[in-house]
């Protein structure tokens, strides 16, 4: 008998369920003795405190389309992980003893940074573990692609697309603020499919001065009735970024805005007279049905991870390099974030459209 665990952890994301039923599907099929899988609800909380469900094929009916997880999920985050729970119990033991007594052979875990840090932990506690890239952030060291992250720029992209028309109508400024705390490839994708003027990314500190001169020269051209300007949550200014961690991080319990997004709509209006309007996706990019790149990505992923559980072959990340499927040691991913380079090909790429990074 073969028994497997199942969890999803952190942010939800398209294609969550379309990779468990691929996991699911690929085993049922290829393993040459029985087979069963349990699905511990609400992430690592289920694991730790033995919540769980034995999974059937009728859980995986249906489910390539949905979006969201039928396991539940929540964020335990990984810099608490070894802090005692509210009755002073170890969380990694409480695992442990959840895997032990379901005499599990392996755990898949779908989830992102701080998720795949535990789940490299866990695997070095002895534990047989699988894990799968989950982001709409596509910030995972180790793989060129997350699955989700498509589906997020589908969304964000429409966001920026339905600006356009009232935009042009009014003669606005219109900022359109796209998921990325730490990272930009979200509103760095999204933001060259939707024809944004400027695109602000965690990685590249902007100068509120070239913002005005970019607002001000498509003006005089006569090529700026209206801009569009994508921005990162997690945007941030040269003279924030000069900051330590602890300055900014004090800076911030003062600000008086709602985000950066309406922090630069201030200071634009000022500086420039410019009618400025912010519009927040938020978590409409998480959420609806996977696209179908989405689907095909992260069923062959799924798929993938099932021959590993069917080979015994454990302690890594199913990754996609070079437009192939591989596996990453989990060792080597775990705590380690895929930044956009502010030198790199496709930023050097988008500047010679004419959009500007605010440097």
């Amino acid at each position: 008998m073969l028994r497997i665990g199942m969890l999803t952890s952190g942010g939800d994301c398209q294609a969550l369920n379309a990779t468990m039923r691929a996991v699911y599907k690929s085993v049922r099929h290829n393993s040459k003795e029985p087979v069963e899988f349990y699905g511990f609800e609400d992430g690592y909380k289920g694991l730790m405190h033995g919540n769980y469900h034995k999974l059937t094929s009728d859980d995986f009916v249906r489910i390539l389309t949905v979006g969201g997880t039928i396991l539940g999920t929540s964020r335990v985050p990984f810099k608490n992980i070894r802090k005692p729970d509210e009755n002073g119990n170890d969380k990694v033991e409480l695992m442990k003893d959840t895997y032990e007594r379901l005499a599990l052979d392996g755990l898949v875990v779908l989830g992102g940074n701080g998720s795949l840090k535990t789940a490299n932990l866990l695997s070095q506690e002895g534990l047989n573990v699988i894990g799968l890239p989950k982001t709409i952030d596509n910030d995972l060291w180790g793989t060129d692609m997350t699955f989700g992250f498509q589906s997020a720029v589908d969304i964000a992209t429409r966001a920026i697309d339905e600006i356009h028309t009232t935009a042009s109508s009014h003669g606005r400024v219109f900022i359109i603020e796209i998921m990325g705390h730490k990272t930009g490839w979200l509103p760095l994708n999204a933001g060259i499919a939707g024809g944004a003027d400027i695109i602000l990314l965690p990685e590249i500190p902007y100068s509120m001065d070239k913002i005005v001169e970019v607002i001000e020269k498509k003006k005089t051209d006569n090529t700026g009735r209206f801009m569009i300007i994508a921005v990162a949550e997690g945007a941030i200014s040269q003279e924030d970024a000069k900051l330590s961690k602890k300055e900014y991080r004090k800076q911030l319990e003062n600000y008086v805005f709602p985000s950066v997004s309406y922090k630069l709509a201030a200071e634009i209006e000022e500086r420039t007279g410019r009618e400025v309007r912010v519009t927040v996706p938020g978590h409409t990019q998480r959420g609806g049905a996977p696209d179908a790149y989405d689907r095909v990505f992260s069923s062959r992923l799924g798929s993938s991870a099932g021959k590993m559980i069917v080979d015994g072959d454990y302690g890594y990340m199913v990754a996609y390099k070079n437009r192939e499927i591989v596996k990453v040691p989990l060792a080597e991913i775990a705590g380690k974030l895929k930044l956009v380079q502010p030198d790199s090909e496709i930023i050097q790429q988008a500047k010679m459209l004419g959009i500007s990074f605010g440097d």
